[in-house]
């Protein structure tokens, strides 16, 4: 439909400028989002508002994200924005031009973005737009001298893919071929990447040859990347390519972690004798591929055998110190704890500068406790606190010390102090959490973990923030990002940063007020244990789309905070190396299996970016979990390392108490990820419940229903 269409249909009652409906709608991601910016426009031009150039802008980015760049050429063609706003509406409707077919005229918005004195990150994004308009307008001289300066600043794929195509076409080849070279090697699975490698090996001529290190580089990151039968190409054509001994066993390596790959255990034998010939540096990366192979396939006896092989065969090769840590970690996990401690003893002797002996002290002393063994579980910790005084391990330690003694039955006067020093020294840990159980279980009364729940300010807003708080009165809530993230790198102390933070509250901007807290409030809020330093680590985030959710499914709201928090620190733009997305970090093949389970269209995987869409599946799968599983601690197990893995810990391990349970959680990360989520749940509670406190945490793990989600 045209803009003259969007005029005619006049809807009335919609209120002049983006309503906070609109704008939640635009945040959110929400479908109706583009609808509901032309209606509010339509309403403002009927009634000849003053608003009309800011709603025409949202409006265009909208429709322009749509993929209907003649129309958002035509709204923004037909407004000019506020003059705060008008780098903005140059650079969309540059956009708008290109995407229409008009690379010149694209080319003519971007030059007026850069004469406009506009912030430093729209005008390197301009910058690029403008080289590349030129390009396509058949200006490559032109074009050649800005991707210069774009592609050195920010030396992205495109920026590297469009300068060598510029170079190549005003007269440089050898700028032209060393910025593809570049291409093919950093990125081999970007299509771009295709492209170079067709250009260097097929087009040009003579052809490129590419030796050992260009091909073996990009078969790893092929291999990195899952592309493995593209990894095994390239090595492929290194084949009658006179190697060195070290080469030759590089390949073989490589090699090897392709077959693995492809199952193809018979070939990866054959390839990994080949690497075994190399040097030390090879072979050890052989073995220890084998034993990592065999960790990962539960075989603990084969595992175990083979890393103590390591640690006595490369005592100076870092296979050697992950060897002997992970002879320990196996004896712990299968039971062997006599032999754990004498195997974390032997390593913390042989790799006193290891990075994991903090680590394998640790487990040392877990062993001892598995033994009960209480007295030398306390001297391990001991030892382990003078070691590593400020290490985010100490108040594990800690509570492990005076847990300990409860087990060994001390009365609750000598533990009631042990256990309030846990919660006033770390009061957001677990072990806060779990000393806090043990004092009630005692009769005593724990003390407040914060004398205060969360505070917000209203503070002045600082002037740096204006452009940012116009951006986000538009919708243009990337943009606002931007320019929020760019004043929040210049942030040097807490008295600057607790302002800020407040005023990116204020625009909804949990994210970056969350990381700004992280880099310079951490102090004031678990130290000083400050309300308004807390605000920034804990919001309620995306608040209407979390409640609605969580009263959809009935599951608790704070366990989605909780979940949210620890994923995605309140992002909605993350996505991990594993491919999830959003603000509850959900994988596409998840994302599929929920939008079946709700009768639900499949999403694409970039809809998952969408904070509404996410919090919804996120909050019906905890709802799904916590059915299954009865306990947050299992939920968040499940929800980190899989339903499948939560059920088999607690079949194996359900008989533990709580705080055992998870200490024996076979994954770090797993370990880590639940103590986070079940510490930051109580919090959630304790700082915005009803009053009623939050829930009892049991102290034992129930057994899952056999039914229930498993994907």
């Amino acid at each position: 439909m045209s803009w003259s269409g969007w005029v005619a249909g006049v809807v009335a009652g919609v209120s002049l400028g983006q309503s906070p409906t609109a704008l939640d709608a635009v945040r959110l991601h929400k479908p109706d989002a583009a609808a509901l910016a032309r209606a509010e426009l339509t309403a403002c031009v009927a009634k000849q508002c003053e608003d009309a150039g800011r709603l025409a802008l949202l409006a265009a980015t909208l429709t322009l994200s749509d993929g209907q760049a003649a129309e958002a050429r035509e709204l923004l063609a037909a407004w000019p924005a506020p003059p705060l706003l008008a780098p903005y509406h140059a650079f969309y409707l540059g956009q708008a031009r290109f995407y229409a077919g008009d690379a010149a005229g694209a080319a003519k918005d971007f030059e007026r973005v850069l004469t406009s004195n506009p912030p430093a990150h729209l005008a390197s994004r301009a910058r690029a737009r403008l080289g590349e308009s030129l390009l396509k307008a058949g200006q490559a001289k032109e074009a050649a001298q800005v991707l210069e300066d774009a592609a050195k600043a920010s030396p992205t794929v495109e920026l590297l893919y469009q300068r060598a195509q510029a170079r190549g076409a005003s007269g440089n080849p050898a700028g032209q071929r060393a910025d593809l070279m570049t291409v093919a090697l950093r990125f081999p699975t970007h299509p771009y990447g295709e492209e170079a490698m067709a250009w260097l090996t097929q087009t040009r001529t003579p052809p490129v040859k590419l030796g050992f290190t260009e091909r073996s580089t990009r078969a790893e990151r092929f291999l990195d990347a899952g592309a493995t039968q593209r990894g095994l190409d390239e090595l492929a054509a290194l084949d009658g390519v006179k190697l060195d001994k070290t080469q030759a066993a590089r390949v073989a390596l490589l090699r090897a972690r392709a077959w693995f790959a492809l199952g193809k255990s018979a070939e990866a034998d054959k390839a990994l004798a080949l690497a075994r010939k190399g040097p030390a540096a090879v072979a050890a990366q052989a073995d220890l591929l084998v034993a990592r192979r065999a960790l990962r396939s539960d075989d603990n006896d084969t595992a175990r055998k083979l890393m103590a092989a390591l640690d006595q065969k490369y005592p100076s090769q870092a296979a050697g110190d992950e060897g002997a840590f992970f002879a320990g970690w196996l004896d712990l996990q299968s039971g062997r704890y006599a032999d754990a401690v004498k195997a974390f003893a032997s390593f913390e002797s042989r790799y006193p500068k290891s990075r994991r002996r903090d680590e394998g002290m640790w487990f040392r002393a877990l062993a001892h406790l598995r033994l009960e063994e209480y007295a030398k579980a306390r001297e391990a910790l001991e030892s382990f606190l003078a070691a590593y005084p400020k290490s985010n391990m100490g108040p594990q330690a800690r509570y492990w010390m005076a847990r300990s003694r409860e087990l060994e039955g001390a009365k609750k006067d000598a533990l009631g102090p042990a256990y309030t020093a846990v919660i006033t020294s770390a009061p957001a840990s677990f072990y806060a959490l779990m000393a806090n159980e043990r004092l009630k279980a005692l009769g005593l009364t724990p003390p407040a973990h914060f004398p205060h729940p969360p505070k917000l300010l209203k503070p002045t807003r600082p002037p740096e923030l204006e452009l940012a708080m116009a951006l986000t009165r538009a919708g243009l809530f990337r943009d606002a990002a931007d320019e929020v993230e760019a004043h929040a790198g210049r942030l040097r102390s807490a008295d600057q940063a607790l302002p800020f933070a407040h005023a990116l509250l204020g625009l909804g901007e949990y994210g970056h007020a969350y990381a700004v807290a992280a880099r310079h409030l951490w102090g004031r809020a678990f130290g000083s244990r400050e309300p308004d330093a807390l605000a920034a680590f804990y919001p309620r985030a995306f608040a209407s789309a979390v409640e609605g959710a969580a009263k959809q499914h009935q599951v608790d709201p704070h366990l989605v905070w909780a979940i949210m928090r620890r994923e995605s620190a309140f992002r909605p733009e993350v996505m991990s190396m594993a491919d999830a997305r959003g603000l509850m970090q959900i994988i596409p093949k998840t994302a599929n299996a929920i939008a079946e389970k709700l009768a639900e269209p499949v999403p694409a995987p970039a809809d998952l970016f969408s904070p509404e869409r996410n919090i919804r599946y996120g909050a019906w799968y905890l709802s799904r979990l916590m059915e299954r599983f009865g306990h947050p601690v299992l939920a968040a197990a499940a929800y980190n390392a899989g339903p499948s893995s939560a059920a088999k810990w607690a079949q194996e391990r359900g008989t533990l108490p709580l705080d055992l349970f998870v200490e024996t959680i076979p994954f770090r990360e797993t370990r880590g990820y639940v103590k986070q989520v079940v510490a930051d749940l109580f919090l959630y509670h304790a700082f915005y419940g009803d009053g009623a406190g939050a829930p009892q945490l049991q102290l034992v793990v129930p057994a899952p229903t056999k039914e229930g989600v498993t994907f």
